[in-house]
């Protein structure tokens, strides 16, 4: 495998395959005996993540059905690594043939080329595709299934944000029915409508538009986190950086912590139904690199998606000279909506991941 293709100490996700290769899948290994899952499960996460058809969304048609090879047997986790898989059906694999010379702005193509000496495979971004994402949900489906039938651990993940229009409320419990009942993923209607406007617009005119994610995590038990270079936080970061688009991460108050004081910034501590809990939670749940029993706060911010219809220039690696490029094929002028369960399946795979590191997660009866 590449280096870098695992994540995870205890349970460890490695994701395998390329966009416009025959398959992509994932290997979960450490996942404890006796739980019960079942394909319907992971595609139900898998579903969420493809793009639907419509006009905010790339128009590539890939069924994305999961098959699990190994590690369940009569619907319960085995204890052995559960091997999963995605057949690719729909690459268009000649609408890349420009690119094995002219190198896409804002992609991985060059450095990607000198690391791997010309030998990556540059078909749909290869192993750099957003479509890797899938490899991280089969995992994560499994992952959140395990934090929420023993420690009743649950994540929700939503867009805030597209281009300069942001949601008007703070996300509350009752807005989680909401999340997937419209095609931008934001809990907010009147919001994602003109999220929704917004995008078209950025296709009409060849272009595309970035983003920002939340994640709210709750039920975290205290203590997770493996403090100084095993932090929550840094454990967390490190998984939600692998999305492809992703350029900035903050916990809780985050950057406008900055411009408060330290006595506007603290949680304070209180008593609530007899458990002790903070006033505000600024800290994102988080404190000193371990879990402090408060929601989990995140946000997370994309980038526009750099594969846009609109002539741009840029370098022929043969000739060395100077050149235009329009890329061609099938892309998502925005990632963001795609986003939110690969969000939720990063976090469920990190925080599982260092439940069972602390011996929180038992043996599964």
């Amino acid at each position: 495998m590449l280096p870098g293709s695992s994540i995870g100490q205890r349970l460890v996700l490695t994701s395998f395959g390329e966009s416009h290769g025959n398959a992509i899948g994932a290997v979960l290994d450490g996942c404890p005996a006796g739980l019960e899952i079942d394909e319907k499960e992971i595609q139900k996460m898998l579903n969420l993540r493809k793009p639907g058809q419509n006009l905010i969304s790339t128009q590539r048609k890939e069924g994305d059905i999961v098959e699990i090879i190994s590690g369940v047997f009569r619907g319960y986790t085995t204890g052995a690594p559960i091997t999963m898989m995605i057949w690719n059906s729909d690459q268009k694999s000649k609408d890349y043939e420009t690119l094995k010379t002219k190198l896409r702005p804002g992609h991985s193509d060059y450095p990607a080329m000198i690391k791997y000496n010309h030998f990556n495979d540059y078909r749909g971004g290869g192993r750099f595709s957003g479509r890797l994402t899938a490899t991280h949900v089969m995992g994560g489906a499994i992952a959140r299934k395990l934090l929420k039938v023993t420690l009743g651990i649950e994540t929700n993940s939503y867009t805030v944000q597209i281009g300069k229009v942001e949601m008007e409320r703070e996300f509350s419990e009752k807005m989680i029915s909401s999340i997937y009942k419209n095609e931008v993923r934001c809990p907010e209607n009147k919001t994602a409508k003109m999220m929704r406007d917004s995008i078209l617009d950025a296709r009409k005119k060849g272009d595309s538009l970035g983003g920002i994610i939340e994640s709210v995590t709750t039920n975290v038990p205290v203590g997770l986190g493996e403090p100084i270079f095993g932090s929550l936080e840094s454990d967390l970061s490190k998984a939600i950086f692998s999305i492809p688009s992703v350029k900035g991460i903050e916990f809780g108050s985050g950057f406008r912590g900055s411009e408060l004081h330290g006595s506007e910034n603290n949680d304070l501590y209180t008593i609530k139904k007899g458990k002790i809990v903070t006033k505000t939670n600024n800290s994102g749940g988080i404190l000193g690199g371990i879990s402090n029993g408060m929601p989990i706060t995140m946000r997370i911010a994309f980038k526009p998606a750099s594969s846009i219809a609109q002539k741009q220039s840029t370098v022929d690696i043969k000739t060395k000279k100077i050149t235009t490029l329009q890329v061609k094929g099938r892309h998502d002028p925005c990632v963001v909506p795609r986003a939110p369960p690969v969000v939720d399946s990063l976090v469920a795979l990190t925080l599982a991941d260092h439940a069972l590191l602390a011996g929180t997660i038992k043996p599964i009866l």
